[in-house]
C-alpha cells in the first residue's frame, strides 16, 4: 500500500469511485451511462499511474503493485494530470470554436472532431496503452497498435487481399475510438463500471468478513479422514473460494497459502501439487456466482440476463472440477501419497457457526432469479454480507464490518479493478477498428475458407472450424489477458462459428472458455506462476501437471459447438438432452483423466494401449449423437478390460495387483 499523499490520494479516490458505483446502481446519472463511463474511467485511469510502477525489468505481469517505500515519480505524477485531463475533457464545458461546450457538444462533433478533440483523444489513447503496459505487461499494447495499424495502413493492402480495406485517417481512427459507442466507452468498460467493480468491492466484503478462512477450513474439515483429504481441500477450497474471488492467479496464492502445507506432508511434489493449486484456482473464472469479467461482457453482448450466462456455466463448471478430482484420486493412487491428519473441528460445527457466509452467495442467486438485475443483486449481497457480519459473529469479532472495515472493503475492491478497468477501456481499440474495417466477417470468411480447403463435408467443416479456432483462441490467450482474449476472439472468431450455424450462447462459451485457458496454457500460464511461487516448484513442469490437470477444460467446449445435442451441456434443450449430454461428458472426462493419469481406481496402472484406447474414447464421446458414443462406450469398455487383464497377469505371476493401494 502507498503511504503519504499519494495513498491518501488513491484511498480517497477510490472510495469515490466505489461510492458512486454503488450509487449508480439506483439514482444512474441523467447525463446517461457513457458519462458515467467518462467520469468512471477519469476516476479509475489516474489511480493506475499511482500504484502500479512504470519498472521494466520485470513483466508487469510478475510484479507485485507498487510497494510503499517506492514513492511515484514526478512522471507518474505528470500522467496522472494527463489522464484526469483527457478523461474529463468530453464533459468539460469548454467552447470550442463558434460551438458550444460540455458533454452534449462533444457528442454533436462526432466524424468532425476539433484539434482539440483530437488531441486529447491521443493524449489518451497513449495513456491507456501505458496503462496495459504497466498491468499486464507489452503484448497487450502491441496488439492494441497492431489493430491501429491495420486501421491506418490496411488500405494500402492489395485490394485482392480478404482483409484489404478502405483506409482510415488518423482523426477517423481517434473519432471511433474517443467519440463513439464502440470505442474507449464501449461494452467492455460498461462492463467493467457497472458489473466488476461492483463484485470486486463483493469479494473483497466476504474476504474481510472472514469468508475465504471459512471456505477453506470446511473444504478441509469436509475431506479430514480421507485419504485423499489433502488434495480434495486444495479442489473444494478452489471452487468455493472462486464463487467470490473471479480471479484465477488470486485464487491460486489464496488456497495455495493455506493447503500446500497439507500437500507436502502428503508427500505431493511442489510440481505436482502446484498443478492441481492452478488447475482448482482458475476454476474461479468458471465458477458462478461470479464469473470472470468476460461473462458479464457475453451477457451484455447478447443482450441476456446474467442469471442465463450462470445457467450455461454450471454443466461445465462441474465437470471441469470432476475432471480434477478424478486426476486427484488417481495421483493419489499411483504416487501413494500419505494420509495426513487435518486439525479442524466437525464441518457440522463449522456450517453452524459460520454457514451464514453462504446466504449472500446463495441471495445473488435467487434475486437473478427473480428477475433482479444484476447490479442490483450484488448490492444487496454486499448489504446482507454486512449485516450478517455483527448478526452472526459474537465469537467472531474481528471479522465485524464496522465503518472503518467497510471502508477498506470499498477501497481494496476499487483497487482490484484498476488492470481490468485499463484493459478493457483498451479492448476499444480492437472493437472500433474491427467495426470500422469490417474485419470480423472477413476474418470469419478465412477461418472458414481454410477449413472447406480441406473438406466438403458441412459437418467436418464445423468440426474443423472449431479445432481452428479452439487453436488460435489458446495462441491469442498466451499474449493477452482473458477479458481482452475474449473480446478480440469474439469479434474475430464468433462470426466464424455463427455463420456455421452454431447458436450465439454456445459460440460464446466456447470462445470465453479458450480465452479462460490462458491463464494455465504454457508458456505463459498465470495461474501456474502464481503456483510455483507457493509451492516453490520447478516452472515449466508445473505448467505441464497444470494442463493434465486442466484437461477436460480444452475438451469440453469443442463438445457444445460440434453437435446440437451439446447444447445440454449449457443447460439448454430440455432435461432429456442436458442428462444425456452431461452423463456421456462425464465418462468422457473419467476417460481422459485415467488414460492421463495411467491408472484405473480400484484395478491397477493402466498401460500404453490402454491409455491410448482410453484417449480414443473421451475424444470420441464428446461428439454426443448415438453412433460417436457407442464406439466410444466400446473403446472405454476395451482399455478397461485390458486393464483387468494386466491386473489378472500381474497376480498369476505372484506380483501385488496393485502395491501402492495396498500400502495405503
Amino acid at each position: 500500500m502507498l503511504s503519504g499523499p499519494a495513498g491518501l490520494l488513491l484511498t480517497t479516490a477510490a472510495l469515490a469511485i466505489g461510492a458512486l458505483a454503488l450509487w449508480q446502481v439506483f439514482r444512474p446519472l441523467s447525463q446517461g451511462s457513457k458519462y458515467y463511463l467518462i467520469i468512471f474511467l477519469a476516476g479509475v485511469l489516474p489511480l493506475v499511474f499511482l500504484a502500479y510502477p512504470a519498472d521494466l525489468r520485470l513483466p508487469a505481469r510478475l510484479r507485485a503493485r507498487r510497494p510503499a517505500s517506492a514513492r511515484p515519480t514526478v512522471t507518474d505524477w505528470v500522467l496522472v494530470a494527463l489522464a484526469v485531463t483527457a478523461c474529463l475533457y468530453p464533459v468539460l464545458p469548454i467552447r470550442i470554436g463558434s460551438g458550444g461546450g460540455g458533454y452534449n457538444a462533444f457528442l454533436d462533433r462526432q466524424g468532425l472532431l476539433a484539434p482539440t478533440d483530437l488531441v486529447l483523444g491521443t493524449v489518451l489513447l497513449l495513456l491507456l496503452l501505458e496503462a496495459c503496459r504497466r498491468t499486464t505487461g507489452w503484448i497487450l499494447p502491441v496488439v492494441c497498435l497492431l489493430f491501429l495499424s491495420y486501421g491506418y495502413y490496411g488500405g494500402l493492402l492489395p485490394q485482392s487481399w480478404p482483409v484489404a480495406h478502405a483506409g482510415l485517417d488518423f482523426s477517423q481512427l481517434v473519432d471511433a475510438f474517443y467519440n463513439s459507442d464502440s470505442g474507449f466507452y464501449g461494452t467492455p468498460l460498461d462492463v467493467a463500471a457497472s458489473y466488476i467493480v461492483l463484485f470486486t468491492i463483493y469479494g473483497a466484503v466476504l474476504e474481510l468478513s472472514g469468508a475465504g478462512r471459512f471456505f477453506v477450513e470446511l473444504s478441509a474439515a469436509a475431506f479430514r479422514r480421507s485419504r485423499t483429504g489433502a488434495g480434495r481441500t486444495a479442489v473444494a477450497s478452489g471452487f468455493l473460494l472462486g464463487t467470490v474471488s473471479g480471479s484465477g492467479a488470486a485464487t491460486t496464492v489464496s488456497i495455495g497459502a493455506v493447503t500446500w502445507p497439507l500437500l507436502r506432508r502428503a508427500g505431493y511434489p511442489p510440481e505436482r501439487a502446484g498443478g492441481m493449486l492452478a488447475a482448482a484456482g482458475v476454476g474461479a473464472i468458471l465458477s458462478p456466482p461470479t464469473l470472470g469479467a468476460a461473462a458479464f461482457i457475453i451477457a451484455e453482448y447478447l443482450g441476456v440476463s446474467y442469471l442465463q450466462v450462470l445457467g450455461w456455466a454450471t454443466v461445465p463448471t462441474v465437470l471441469y472440477y470432476l475432471g480434477i478430482l478424478l486426476a486427484v484420486e488417481i495421483d493419489a493412487r499411483r504416487s501413494g501419497v500419505r494420509p495426513v491428519v487435518i486439525d479442524v473441528g466437525s464441518p457440522w460445527r463449522l456450517l453452524a457457526r459460520f454457514g451464514y457466509h453462504f446466504a449472500s452467495l446463495i441471495a445473488i442467486i435467487v434475486f437473478l432469479a427473480v428477475g433482479m438485475s444484476a447490479t442490483r443483486a450484488v448490492v444487496f449481497a454486499i448489504l446482507l454480507a454486512v449485516a450478517l457480519s455483527f448478526l452472526a459473529s459474537r465469537n467472531d469479532r474481528a471479522h465485524r464490518l464496522t465503518p472503518g472495515r467497510l471502508v477498506t472493503a470499498l477501497v481494496t475492491g476499487v483497487r482490484g479493478v484498476l488492470a481490468v478497468t485499463a484493459v478493457c477501456a483498451a479492448a476499444g481499440i480492437i472493437t472500433a477498428t474491427t467495426t470500422k474495417t469490417g474485419l470480423g466477417p472477413q476474418a470469419a470468411a478465412l477461418l472458414i475458407g481454410g477449413a472447406q480447403a480441406a473438406t466438403s463435408d458441412p459437418t467436418l467443416v464445423l468440426v474443423l472450424t472449431a479445432l481452428l479456432a479452439a487453436v488460435a483462441l489458446t495462441l491469442l490467450g498466451l499474449a493477452v489477458p482473458v477479458t481482452a482474449s475474449f473480446v478480440i476472439g469474439w469479434v474475430i472468431v464468433g462470426p466464424a462459428l455463427l455463420d456455421l450455424g452454431v447458436t450465439a450462447p454456445a459460440a460464446a462459451m466456447f470462445v470465453f472458455y479458450f480465452a479462460v485457458l490462458s491463464e494455465v496454457s504454457p508458456p505463459t500460464a498465470l495461474a501456474a506462476v502464481a503456483a510455483a511461487a507457493v509451492t516453490g516448484g520447478r516452472l515449466v513442469p508445473t505448467m505441464w501437471q497444470t494442463l493434465r490437470y486442466a484437461l477436460p477444460a480444452y475438451l469440453i467446449p469443442i463438445a457444445f459447438v460440434i453437435t446440437p445435442a451439446g447444447l445440454g451441456l449449457l443447460g439448454i434443450g430440455g432435461v432429456q438432452r442436458i442428462a444425456f449430454a452431461a452423463a456421456v461428458t462425464a465418462l468422457s472426462v473419467a476417460v481422459l483423466a485415467v488414460a492421463a493419469g495411467g491408472w484405473l481406481p480400484g484395478v491397477g496402472p493402466a498401460g500404453a494401449p490402454e491409455r491410448v484406447l482410453g484417449a480414443l474414447a473421451g475424444v470420441t464421446l464428446l461428439w454426443l449423437e448415438p453412433v460417436p458414443v457407442t464406439v466410444g462406450v466400446t473403446l472405454a469398455v476395451v482399455a478397461a478390460a485390458g486393464v483387468f487383464i494386466r491386473r489378472a497377469g500381474r497376480s498369476s505371476s505372484g506380483s501385488p495387483a496393485n502395491p501402492v493401494e495396498e500400502q495405503l
